[in-house]
């Protein structure tokens, strides 16, 4: 009887023992086999809307290029209207920080909202990837390893076209924008070329986000007679500033440049009032690269639209969070070995190809590009492989 006592205690051992052990081998593959949850914090609504939904679109539209997975996982979106609100920020990313628990953010385009969804993911050390927003302290002095960015600094555009303007010859110019972080971090950058090239910025113009009331400035614009006018809008905001420009008679008598955001995704609303005008930007409609080909033909037939600035940067943040994915199998868990993947990642994006800074920023060219029809025609390159200096970047 004790033997066979002994024998059931031993079957018995040995059968919990065995549970464990499969459990024990389970429990990460069936970890391994969740959804990867990315957090999407875009404008869906206000101002910048048709940016967030381009920027979605892009993004998307490279996950189904891939089967609908990354690295074999599938993905979970969880989106949050950010309004373009900066007060509103921080308690809309801490939702997909703390409450969804989300792998990996993505967002957004306003640069203050930008700001604190960057101070919550560096203090949490969750993976996030700027789409679009150029805030230069994100990838500046508030840089981190997990933050990266597949878009622009705002020093970016505006340097740019300051060189185009200088190069122009032109000796004195007026720069009017919105008086937050992008608007006045990229008319820094305008100012710091075009005077390095030898002109001279006479005067800043600002207005509060989002007002679109410019006829004030407009006057002033009329009365100092500048030879150049730089001007960064974006979204509902550029569409009304290029129609108030050229209805005030100024687009025949003073040449306006502008950060392309002036002109991308807006030129079907600005009309004949864009015709000839001259941006530079990171992209453009016309790039005749088979990457490119393919990119504008796949995002046409899926959704009816022509892409645009926004749509490339969604697209290459899905790129980007792919090679990251790709160098750990779709381990999450090993954030490390993803962000040194990323790090060196170099991208084949429609763009053109691109690395990334020290500071995580794009290291990419800059086209000239002029206003024909609905389209942001390059017509040649303003500045090759710019790269952000990332001032007060501690990594």
């Amino acid at each position: 009887m004790s033997t066979l006592l002994s024998c059931h205690r031993r079957q018995a051992a040995w059968l919990v023992a065995a549970a464990a052990a499969v459990f024990c081998v389970a429990a990460p593959v069936h970890a391994q086999g969740q959804p990867i949850k990315v957090g999407l914090m875009l404008p869906y609504t206000g101002t910048f809307a048709a940016l967030g939904d381009m920027i979605e679109k892009g993004f998307r539209l490279y996950v189904d290029e891939q089967g609908g997975k990354l690295a074999g996982r599938e993905l979970q979106f969880v989106k949050v209207d950010d309004e373009s609100d900066p007060a509103k920020a921080t308690d809309n990313v801490n939702k997909l920080i703390r409450r969804d628990n989300v792998d990996v953010i993505v967002g957004t385009v306003h640069s203050g909202v930008a700001l604190a969804m960057a101070r919550a993911a560096k203090e949490s050390g969750t993976l996030m990837i700027v789409p679009n927003a150029g805030a230069d302290a994100i990838t500046g002095a508030q840089c981190a390893p997990n933050i990266f960015r597949t878009s622009f600094s705002n020093w970016q555009p505006g340097y740019s076209t300051g060189v185009v303007a200088a190069q122009k010859g032109y000796k004195r110019a007026m720069t009017i924008t919105w008086n937050y972080a992008a608007g006045n971090e990229t008319v820094k950058g305008f100012t710091e070329a075009f005077e390095k090239g030898g002109g001279k910025v006479i005067k800043e113009l600002t207005l509060p986000f989002p007002n679109v009331e410019f006829q004030a400035l407009l006057t002033e614009i009329a009365a100092q007679k500048p030879d150049v006018v730089f001007a960064f809008f974006a979204g509902g905001g550029a569409v009304k500033f290029v129609k108030d420009y050229d209805a005030a008679g100024l687009k025949k008598t003073i040449p306006l440049l502008g950060s392309g955001f002036l002109t991308d995704g807006t030129l079907q609303a600005q009309g004949e009032s864009a015709q000839g005008l001259i941006t530079t930007l990171h992209y453009g409609d016309n790039i005749d690269t088979p990457r490119n080909n393919a990119f504008r033909n796949k995002f046409a037939v899926t959704y009816k639209l022509n892409p645009d600035v926004y749509a490339m940067q969604g697209y290459d943040a899905a790129q980007l969070l792919a090679v990251g994915l790709n160098a750990v199998k779709g381990d999450v868990t090993k954030k490390d070995a993803m962000i040194a993947a990323m790090k060196k990642a170099k991208i084949d994006s429609p763009r053109g190809t691109f690395t990334m800074s020290p500071q995580h920023n794009p290291t990419q060219d800059f086209y000239i590009r002029e206003v024909r029809g609905n389209y942001n025609v390059v017509t040649g390159v303003a500045v090759k492989a710019l790269a952000d200096p990332g001032r007060g970047c501690r990594m």
